[in-house]
Order: C-alpha cells, then sequence, then structure tokens
C-alpha cells in the first residue's frame, strides 16, 4: 500500500474503533482483569473481530465527501444514507446510534441547512462530532486560523452544535495539525494549548465554557492519575481520555489499547486516540494483523488513496 498521513489517520481511527467495540459499556475494573489485547468479536454488540462503528462510518462518510471538495449538503447526504442504507457500514448494519446524532440526521433528511442541524443545547455534548472529524484536517490544513475554526464549527455542527462540541473538534484538529507539520507530541500539546486559548478568548466565548478545558489548555493531562481519566461518552470524557493515552504511550498499539481499556465508550476513545497515534506514528505502525483484520480494509485503503490525492499529498 502506498501510505501518508491520510493512511495513518483514517486507518487509525477504524482499527481503534474496532479495537473498542467488543468493550464498550464494560466498566474499567472488568476491562483491567481481562483486558482487550486484539481484534475480538461478539460482546458488547455481538460484532465479528474487527468490526468498526458509526465513529468510522460518519469518518469515512466525511472523506468521501471531502475527495469531491468541501460541501456540507453532500456530506450530510451521505450521513443519511449511513443511516438509512447502510453506506460505509463494516457489515451492512448500522448499530449503537447516539441520539444526537440521530435527531440530527433526521434533520438532515427534512432538508435543514447542515450547519444548524445538530443540537445546540448544553446537554447535547456528546462526542459524535469529535469522532468523525479527523479527515476534515487534511481540507483545512494550509488556511489562517479563523477559517480553519470557521469550518470546523460547521462541520461539528452538523450534528453537535454546542460551542464546547465545537471547541473540542477545534483543539483536536489544531492539534493534529501540530503533529501533521512535525511537531514531537509534547510541543504540539504546549502550542496547541497556546493557539486555542488565545483564539476563544480572542472570540469572547464564555469564560464558563473555557473553563471547561483547564485541564488541556493550561495543565499538564499527562501527569494526572488515570483514575482522574473519565471515559464516558460526555465530549470532554473523550477529548481528555485520548489527550491522555496518547501524550502516555510511545506507539499506535500501545495509545489504542490503553484508551479501549478505559472502557465505557471504548470504541470512541479508541478512534480518537487512534486518529492521533496513526497519524503521529504512521500506517506501518500499525500491526499489520490488524490494519488486514480491520473489516472492509480494502476499501478503506481505497479511499485513503482518494482523499490523499484530492487533498493533493
Amino acid at each position: 500500500m502506498t501510505t501518508n498521513p491520510v493512511h495513518g489517520a483514517l486507518f487509525g481511527v477504524a482499527i481503534g474503533d474496532a479495537l473498542g467495540v467488543p468493550a464498550e459499556f464494560k466498566e474499567r475494573r472488568v476491562l483491567q482483569q481481562d483486558p482487550v489485547t486484539d481484534f475480538i468479536g461478539f460482546k458488547s454488540h455481538r460484532q465479528p473481530p474487527g468490526t468498526f462503528s458509526d465513529d468510522s462510518s460518519l469518518t469515512f462518510c466525511l472523506a468521501e465527501s471531502l475527495c469531491l471538495g468541501y460541501d456540507l449538503s453532500d456530506a450530510g447526504k451521505r450521513f443519511v444514507r449511513w443511516y438509512d442504507e447502510n453506506y460505509w457500514t463494516a457489515g451492512n448494519e448500522v448499530f449503537d446510534v447516539g441520539m444526537t446524532t440521530s435527531r440530527a440526521i433526521d434533520r438532515l433528511r427534512r432538508g435543514c441547512k447542515p450547519y444548524l442541524a445538530g443540537d445546540f443545547e448544553e446537554g447535547a455534548n456528546g462526542n459524535g462530532s469529535l469522532m468523525r472529524i479527523m479527515p476534515l484536517l487534511f481540507y483545512i490544513r494550509d488556511f489562517d486560523l479563523e477559517k480553519r475554526y470557521d469550518i470546523i464549527k460547521d462541520v461539528s455542527s452538523m450534528t453537535h452544535g454546542h460551542i464546547r462540541s465545537v471547541i473540542a473538534c477545534f483543539y483536536y484538529l489544531e492539534y493534529a495539525l501540530e503533529l501533521l507539520k512535525g511537531s514531537d507530541k509534547y510541543t504540539a500539546y504546549a502550542n496547541t494549548a497556546k493557539t486555542v486559548y488565545e483564539h476563544i478568548v480572542k472570540r469572547q466565548i464564555a469564560r464558563s465554557e473555557v473553563e471547561e478545558f483547564t485541564a488541556l489548555l493550561k495543565e499538564d493531562i499527562s501527569k494526572k492519575e488515570v483514575e482522574s481519566i473519565p471515559s464516558w461518552g460526555y465530549v470532554m470524557n473523550t477529548l481528555q481520555a485520548s489527550m491522555y493515552c496518547f501524550l502516555n504511550t510511545g506507539n499506535y498499539k500501545d495509545a489504542t489499547l490503553m484508551a479501549v481499556n478505559l472502557g465505557n465508550d471504548a470504541d470512541t476513545s479508541g478512534a480518537v486516540t487512534g486518529g492521533l497515534a496513526g497519524l503521529y506514528y504512521g500506517f506501518d505502525s500499525i500491526p499489520e494483523k490488524w490494519r488486514k483484520g480491520v473489516k472492509r480494509s480494502n476499501d478503506i485503503n481505497d479511499l485513503c488513496d482518494r482523499l490523499a490525492k484530492a487533498m493533493g499529498l
């Protein structure tokens, strides 16, 4: 396979997701006794080994759309096709759809403008936009900060429009951009904190929302005790857990397995961590068994080739 950052990132998402699917909803103490170490099947969702979930399906829908250019209407139609027609599913079955995402797709189906389709309430801050946002990195990488933020805001708001979800996606992609440009992960952490903090203050975002990101913007999250890192489906849980696991490990395998074995929303923690780890360590760093064993591996590779070509990578 010809590889570049796109292959590492997208395979990284899908494999982290697939590792976590069987462990979703499991408590951390249970996984400490019987940790995930490889693809396994027929557990939480009764799916075969290597099956990815909605996290990767919607990531691939966005990637497919970006192959043709930036068009939120097209991306929204692909989200609907996934939900209604099993488009880009691992095994021709949609499972484990979040309520916020489901409501947004219903609005998209009825013709709502994509950037208004998501929920905007504070209680709708699940991780459903963060989990699928990685392909956007390759489209926005050369834009200025203001334009990057505005595009990320619109793409997040297709399902999750509250400012907290938007900033989480913004932080994640700004950090990924630092990695893409060659920063080591600790320099990237420091640079991202400065960039994101200054930008959201400049945007006059409510102080209470800025404070939600204190652990990432003003502290070193990698120094916290793992017991203090939650891993439920709340967007801040997933973002912090993913950063913690990425910063505290030295390769793709260890990063994703640490994330998955935090339990609870294991597939999304795996996917979000896996995207960063695949991007940073590279496609070849992902165990070959996993690269071949993830469902639709050839289709994912073809999509990566097409996206890389469309993005000039």
